[in-house]
C-alpha cells in the first residue's frame, strides 16, 4: 500500500459534488495531474501519497524474490502502480480498484491489459506511518470477500511480516521478524527471506 490517506479528493468531490460515488468506467476516464493516483472502494475515491525511499527499497526486495521464483511458471507477479479490480464487471460498473503493492495472479484470463480482472491469488501491502489499525481492518476484509487466497502487510516500522490465508470463512494467520523466512502457504516451496527484505536502504 503506497501510503493511503482515507479521505476523499477535493478536486473530484468538486467535479462531481457531494456524495457521488465512482466505478471503474469514472476512474479510468479521470484526467490527473502526474504522480496523483487513487484507489476506489465501493465507490468512493481515496487519494494516495508518494512512497518514501525505505517503502521501495521493500517493495524491490519482496518483487525480486517473488519474481525469481515465478520464472518459468504460470503466475505473474505485477508491483504497484498495478489496478487491480476485485469485484470486476465487464461493463466497467465495478466500483473497487485498488493499487497492492504485490500482486500475483494465476489466472491468465485475469490479465488484463490494464491491469487484474478479479481477486488476485496473492496479495501484499507495505505499511505507511500514516496507516491506521481501522485502515488495514478494511483492506483485510476487502481482500477476504474478494477471495484472496492469502494476504500480507509488511510493517516498515517494526520490521515483521503478518501474513492471512483465507480459506472459506477460515483465516489462518501467523507473524514473522526480520529474521525469519516467510513461506507463501499458497505456493510450495516459496520462502521470503526477510532480512534483506528490511535491510535499510
Amino acid at each position: 500500500m503506497l501510503y493511503i490517506q482515507y479521505m476523499s479528493n477535493d478536486a473530484l468531490l468538486e467535479q462531481y459534488g457531494e456524495g457521488r460515488r465512482f466505478c471503474y468506467n469514472d476512474y479510468k476516464d479521470w484526467e490527473l495531474p502526474e504522480g496523483e493516483r487513487y484507489e476506489l472502494i465501493y465507490g468512493e475515491a481515496y487519494a494516495m501519497s508518494a512512497p518514501n525511499a525505505y517503502h521501495q527499497s521493500i517493495l524491490m526486495e519482496l518483487g525480486r524474490q517473488f519474481a525469481n521464483y515465478f520464472v518459468g511458471k504460470p503466475c505473474k507477479v505485477y508491483p504497484a502502480p498495478y489496478d487491480v479490480r476485485l469485484f470486476y464487471k465487464e461493463d466497467g460498473s465495478d466500483d473497487t480498484v485498488v493499487q497492492p503493492d504485490i500482486s500475483v495472479v494465476c489466472d491468465p484470463d485475469k490479465r488484463g491489459k490494464e491491469g487484474c480482472h478479479g481477486a488476485p491469488d496473492f496479495v501484499a501491502e507495505i505499511l505507511s506511518p500514516s496507516n491506521t489499525a481501522i485502515e488495514m481492518e478494511r483492506k483485510h476484509e476487502l481482500y477476504r470477500e474478494a477471495r484472496v487466497r492469502e494476504y500480507w502487510v509488511i510493517d516498515s516500522e517494526y520490521k515483521t511480516l503478518h501474513s492471512y490465508r483465507f480459506n472459506n470463512e477460515t483465516i489462518f494467520p501467523h507473524t514473522y521478524r526480520a529474521s525469519d523466512k516467510a513461506p507463501v502457504e499458497i505456493f510450495p516451496g516459496l520462502l521470503i527471506e526477510l532480512q534483506p527484505v528490511f535491510s535499510e536502504y
